[in-house]
């Protein structure tokens, strides 16, 4: 894996600028570093490697295609690289990267063909001398990542935000607009970014900036949307016992093609269905024990790593595991600015990048299973959100309004407690901050909106972000680009186009590579996926069982009863820690005099939500984006960094 950065234009081009760009993604890539640049054309390029594929010089970036018409700085990993290689036959290979694959592609199909063979992850940036042109790219499902705007005369990109800072003529404007995005659904989504100007490309795009052109033009080389659509409209005629062989084949086809690496391979293990089923399809094809890893907390709400060594266990994985300690965990907050680059507020963003320290002792590359709950149908709140639309799409909405009214007079917290008393298997983690989220979308019109609401934290931040628009544009997916798909394939849509986009995989891929660790998602390889949407309904939900027929694939290598449990999520006890260990630094971000002078939030409604999570109420996963916030503009300042550090560990 690797860091890109580069600029097209500006008032200096030179090896200083791009070389400073490129070193502050040292952690991306940090085995080698390059530049390239035509100070006539005013473009520059440069790169950090991390080897995987191809460990000699021969795999050195920035790299000119066989002909030196292209040259390509890419972050990424293409898995059929050796299938495309191929179908190549008379190109004098210098070594075996999939860069260079990548490259003679461009010259015998040209860019946007080629982008649509290469099954994989990437983010590239390709100067094609001829036509003095400058192209983007970003994969699929938006694996990694890709920052790009103009500022001042320059056309910026990287892989990072931090990248584009490093650039004399980055203006850094922040966008009030996207503070509220970032409230109300914990990421900013692309295309946002934090910063005016600044903009996240498109999974599945291809830009194109001509050199003179202040515009680019911005074309789609592969819709999700499409593949859904088209999926549903020819599902796949099998009965389960059918259907469970054929998914395992498919999975077997992805995980081996993704196990392909010149370094230690290992992967993460929660003990859930997803990832269990990709460490037992890794042991089958693997001739030696798969090396594993997990997080685990001594809060038994928030502890899997109990269930994740059964399953290693019984796979004979070579498994490790760590329980981390609170301050453990805390102090990795001081990090998160550095790390996310812009304001990220899923709070597991902390122990996924705990496992990735872990992951990264022992391997270089670590597959997850991250995409399974999309794909498959695995989120509780399908059904939940399926069921309340059925049951009140037929009640006057002014009666619905009065319902929810008196589902809030009892407090969350309150909620949680009483949900505490009910029998082990019934128990859903914050089952008071769900109760309350339920209610909130009483008042629906339809059932997209009903599950818009559901993605929502606070339902309108213009209340309390000073200068936001009083309305946000929508997290989910268009819905006119998802006609013909049934309610529930409509909300697995848009958590696939855009949860899983714009915060999972944002996620994963900044916490481990923080770490220098890559990490792979065969759940979505395009087969996978496209075999996905072509499976019913019900052999996703059946019997209120959610990835039933991936459960089906994982029951053939795991007992049923190591797996089936409620769903935990992989989470920090929040609430406990603002009322504890982080109360202090907490009080001290959400001062309301700090608040006031800042100008960026309206205190009032902050501070109540702080005093009710003193209180005893749940409003910590309310407050957290606006701490994130507050905690990265003090880190873009300078101001009281090691002071926040001491904070936190005092």
């Amino acid at each position: 894996m690797c860091g890109i950065a580069g600029f097209l234009g500006g008032e200096r081009v030179d090896a200083e600028i791009v070389g400073r760009m490129a070193r502050v993604l040292a952690h991306r890539g940090p085995d080698d570093q390059g530049i390239w640049l035509d100070r006539d054309a005013g473009i520059a390029l440069g790169h950090r490697r991390l080897s995987i594929i191809d460990l000699s010089a021969a795999g050195h970036q920035p790299m000119a295609s066989p002909s030196g018409r292209y040259v390509i700085s890419y972050n990424g990993e293409v898995y059929n690289f050796a299938e495309l290689r191929d179908q190549l036959p008379d190109v004098a290979w210098r070594g075996h990267s999939d860069t260079e694959v990548l490259l003679a592609g461009f010259e015998a199909w040209g860019i946007k063909r080629t982008l649509e063979k290469a099954s994989g992850m990437f983010a590239l940036a390709i100067w094609d001398k001829a036509e003095r042109t400058l192209c983007l790219a970003r994969d699929r499902l938006g694996e990694k990542p890709l920052y790009y705007g103009r500022q001042g005369g320059a056309f910026l990109f990287g892989s990072e935000l931090k990248a584009l800072r490093e650039h004399p003529e980055f203006e850094g404007e922040i966008d009030r607009e996207s503070i509220a995005l970032l409230t109300r659904y914990l990421v900013i989504p692309a295309p946002r970014s934090i910063y005016r100007g600044i903009a996240k490309l498109m999974p599945g795009t291809l830009l194109t900036l001509r050199a003179g052109v202040a515009a680019p033009i911005i074309e789609t080389y592969w819709s999700g949307a499409a593949v859904a659509r088209a999926g549903v409209a020819d599902p796949l005629r099998l009965n389960p016992t059918e259907a469970t062989g054929a998914l395992e084949q498919v999975l077997e086809e992805a995980v081996g093609r993704q196990m392909v690496a010149d370094v230690p391979l290992g992967a993460f293990l929660s003990g859930g269905v997803d990832s269990s089923t990709i460490v037992a399809i890794m042991q089958k094809l693997s001739p030696r024990p798969v090396k594993t890893f997990t997080v685990g907390f001594d809060d038994r709400d928030f502890n899997e790593a109990e269930h994740a060594k059964a399953v290693a266990r019984h796979l004979g994985t070579d498994h490790t595991e760590l329980y981390v300690s609170p301050q453990q965990a805390l102090d990795v907050i001081p990090k998160l600015a550095s790390i996310y680059d812009e304001p990220f507020a899923d709070s597991s963003q902390i122990p996924t990048h705990l496992i990735s320290e872990i992951a990264r002792s022992q391997v270089t590359v670590a597959l997850s299973g991250d995409g399974g709950d999309e794909l498959f149908g695995g989120y509780e709140r399908y059904l939940f959100a399926a069921t309340m639309w059925n049951r009140i799409s037929g009640i006057p909405r002014p009666l619905r309004a009065v319902a929810a009214r008196a589902l809030t007079t009892v407090s969350a917290d309150r909620w949680s407690r009483l949900g505490d008393r009910l029998p082990a298997s019934l128990r859903r983690a914050r089952l008071g901050e769900k109760i309350h989220k339920g209610a909130a979308v009483l008042c629906s019109g339809s059932s997209d909106e009903l599950y818009e609401q559901m993605l929502s934290l606070w339902r309108d931040p213009a209340e309390f972000v000073v200068g936001a628009p009083p309305a946000t544009p929508p997290f989910v997916v268009d819905q006119r680009e998802l006609a013909g798909l049934g309610n529930v394939e409509r909300m697995m849509a848009q958590d696939m186009f855009g949860y899983l986009a714009n915060d999972i995989l944002v996620k994963v891929d900044r916490a481990a590579m923080a770490v220098s660790l890559e990490t792979r998602v065969p759940l979505l390889d395009p087969e996978v996926v496209e075999f996905a949407w072509r499976l019913p309904l019900d052999l996703k939900i059946r019997g209120g069982k959610t990835k039933w027929l991936l459960r089906q694939v994982l029951y053939r290598h795991v007992p049923q009863a190591l797996i089936d449990r409620p769903k935990m999520g992989f989470g920090i006890p929040l609430d406990s820690w603002l009322r504890g260990p982080l109360r202090d630094w907490a009080e001290t971000l959400l001062d309301e005099r700090r608040l006031r002078d800042e100008g960026f939030f309206h205190p009032g409604p902050i501070r109540q939500a702080w005093a009710a999570q003193q209180r005893g109420e749940s409003s910590a996963f309310k407050l957290w984006p606006t701490l994130v916030f507050q905690s990265w503009l003090e880190a873009q300042t300078g101001a009281g960094t090691s002071a926040q550090g001491a904070r936190l560990a005092g």
